[in-house]
């Protein structure tokens, strides 16, 4: 009979992006298991694993109440609800998002500082308030929970304060972003210990098998063709986990190269500098697991 007190109970998003990419997530993790648009809860059919699907607010309650040990929500809903006994295990690198001061582009408002005495609305009272009150700016804030965009169209407000990713929707309305105030992304939940649990568990490897796909998503495996006397060169450019594998080709004098790169700011850089000591037949794979 199975010992249901050895399972890990985790709770994401049951509908939104949010929720899509946890699963997606979870099931690059190596985790199997069916969901469908009426499951509430799912058992990962390979490892321990109890799988619930909620609403976002509902998450935090679970976790403090014991129902869940973990749960993904987003760092604007962890910062904004303050929620108590609550806290981050492990940033994901997912569902990012930036909460924005925005004003009507006819406005007098052009700057942060134009705030001051102004209402604005939105669903992060707590972030807002916080913000402006650092920089000793004083506004009236009027809560609401959806359509922040319409209300200074509707005189509710003079200015929103709200999620932005393209822009695309307050240049619809009319609306000028005027400062980034927070940024946030997807990240695990638990109470302050979470990480006890997992080892009471005896599962420690559930961690494990995150970061394995967290890692991948940051590199990039990369195979190029070398004349042998810029195999040093090369190898110097290179900026890998470990010493690039060194393979012979059939072409006298010619050597393929293995390595991994961080898919950052500087990556077509590197793969520049490759090209100009002497690299060809650059081949970028995705990688979908590192483990240490």
């Amino acid at each position: 009979m199975e010992n249901k007190t050895k399972r890990l109970r985790i709770a994401i998003q049951k509908s939104g992006r949010l929720g899509i990419e946890s699963v997606d997530l979870l099931k690059k993790s190596g985790f199997t298991f069916q969901k469908s648009e009426r499951t509430l809860m799912a058992k990962c059919q390979n490892f321990p694993l109890d799988i619930l699907f909620l609403r976002v607010g509902d998450i935090p309650n679970m976790i403090k109440e014991g129902v869940v040990d973990l749960g993904i929500i987003g760092e604007n809903t962890l910062t904004e609800k303050n929620y108590s006994e609550v806290t981050t295990v492990e940033k994901l690198g997912f569902g990012k998002c930036t909460l924005c001061l925005a004003a009507p582009k006819k406005s007098n408002i052009k700057s942060v500082a134009d705030f001051s005495g102004k209402m604005i609305a939105t669903s992060y009272a707590n972030i807002t308030r916080k913000y402006l009150q650092n920089l000793g700016i004083s506004c009236e804030i009027v809560e609401m929970s959806g359509s922040h965009e319409i209300a200074p169209q509707l005189g509710l407000a003079d200015a929103i304060c709200d999620i932005v990713s393209s822009g695309a929707t307050l240049e619809a309305n009319n609306l000028l972003n005027i400062e980034k105030i927070f940024t946030s992304q997807a990240v695990l939940v638990g109470k302050s210990n979470a990480k006890e649990i997992l080892q009471e568990k005896n599962i420690n490897d559930f961690l494990m098998r995150l970061h394995s796909v967290l890692r991948a998503k940051k590199l990039k495996s990369v195979i190029m063709n070398v004349p042998n006397r810029s195999i040093e060169k090369v190898s110097n450019v290179l900026s890998s986990m470990e010493s690039p594998t060194i393979m012979p080709l059939a072409k006298e004098g010619w050597s393929a190269l293995h390595s991994v790169i961080e898919e950052d700011n500087n990556f077509w850089k590197t793969i520049t500098e490759l090209k100009n000591n002497g690299a060809c037949g650059i081949l970028i794979s995705p990688i979908e697991r590192v483990l240490d």
